[in-house]
C-alpha cells in the first residue's frame, strides 16, 4: 500500500509502455462493497479459498479493529471474522500451516488450521511494515515501507536483509531471488544479494505477482494494473484510479491466469482473467 496521506500521482512516462497492448484483463466477478478496507489478497488454490486482510481503521493506526477474512475463490462465503484483533494488517504469506501477515511493527503468526493467532514478533525499528513473501525454504521477508528496509525472518528471527530501499513495497520470492518495489522501479536481488533492475513502471509498485515465464503483473496503489516483461517492457493493462478504484497487493493463480486485486477503500476483492 502507498503511503496514504503522502502519495503522489506521477505521469507514466510513455517510452516505459507498450504502443501495441499484448495483454489484457477481463473482468470474471466482483463482491459487493463489504470487505472493509482490503489490502492483500493470499490465494490457497489446494483449498479453493482466498485470505484477505483487513485494515478496516486508519491504514497506519494501531487500534485493534484489523484483521484477516476469507471467501472462496469464486467470491463467495465471505468470513470478515477469521482473525480478529489485528492493527492494520497489509501483506500476508503462507508457509505450510502458518500464516505471516504484516502489521505496522510486527510480524503476526497465525495457526491456519486451528485460525488462531500465535504469535507477534516484534521488528527493530519498523513503523511501516507493509508487504510479506515466503520463500520454499519458509525463510519470511517483510518490507518497511517507512524506513525503507526489507528485513528477513528465519526460524521466526528477524535479521535486516535490504536498506536504504526508497519506496520499498512489495515483494515476491522466486527461484531467482527476491522481487521487489523500490518505488516504481521493479527490482531482484539474487542469493548473493546482487541487485539488478527489472523494470520501471512509472508509479510506485504495490503488488508484484509472476506470471510463471519470467514475467511480472505489477500494481500500483491509486489503480494501476501494468504486465512487465523480463526485457523491462511494460504494459498498462487497467486504469481505475479515475473511478477511485484502488488496486493493492493482489494474488495470481498461474494455472487457471486469474488475478485477484483488493481494491482497498473501494471495499471489494475483483477477479480478471488475463488474456
Amino acid at each position: 500500500m502507498k503511503k496514504i496521506l503522502t502519495c503522489l500521482l506521477f505521469l507514466i512516462p510513455a517510452f516505459l509502455v507498450s504502443r501495441a497492448q499484448k495483454h489484457t484483463l477481463t473482468k470474471i466477478w466482483s463482491t459487493d462493497a463489504i470487505v472493509n478496507t482490503p489490502e492483500s489478497v493470499l490465494p490457497d488454490l489446494k483449498n479453493h479459498l482466498l485470505y484477505v486482510s483487513l485494515i478496516e481503521g486508519g491504514p497506519w493506526d494501531a487500534d485493534g479493529v484489523g484483521g484477516i477474512g476469507h471467501m472462496t475463490t469464486n467470491g463467495t462465503a465471505y468470513d470478515s471474522m477469521w482473525i480478529t484483533g489485528l492493527n492494520a494488517p497489509k501483506g500476508l504469506g503462507m508457509y505450510k500451516d502458518k500464516m505471516y501477515a504484516a502489521d505496522i511493527s510486527e510480524v503476526v503468526v497465525v495457526d491456519i488450521p486451528k485460525g488462531k493467532l500465535i504469535g507477534k514478533i516484534p521488528i527493530e525499528g519498523a513503523s511501516g511494515l507493509n508487504d510479506i513473501t515466503v520463500s520454499e525454504k519458509g525463510i519470511v521477508f517483510v518490507s518497511d515501507s517507512k524506513t525503507g528496509r526489507i528485513w528477513k525472518l528465519e526460524n521466526d528471527k528477524p535479521s535486516l536483509y535490504l536498506e536504504n530501499v526508497t519506496g520499498a513495497n512489495g515483494l515476491k520470492s522466486v527461484k531467482e531471488g527476491l522481487v521487489y518495489a523500490k518505488g516504481p522501479a521493479l527490482m531482484i536481488a539474487d542469493d548473493k544479494k546482487q541487485i539488478r533492475q527489472i523494470a520501471n513502471v512509472g508509479q510506485d509498485i504495490d503488488g508484484i505477482e509472476p506470471i510463471g515465464n519470467g514475467d511480472y503483473i505489477a500494481t500500483s496503489w491509486p489503480g494501476y494494473i501494468f504486465y512487465v516483461h523480463a526485457n523491462g517492457q511494460t504494459e498498462l493493462m487497467l486504469e481505475t484510479h479515475d473511478q477511485k478504484i484502488n488496486s493493492a497487493d493482489i494474488g495470481y493463480d498461474q494455472v487457471k491466469k486469474i488475478l485477484y486485486v483488493p481494491t482497498f477503500f473501494d471495499k471489494r476483492i475483483v477477479a480478471y482473467q488475463l488474456n
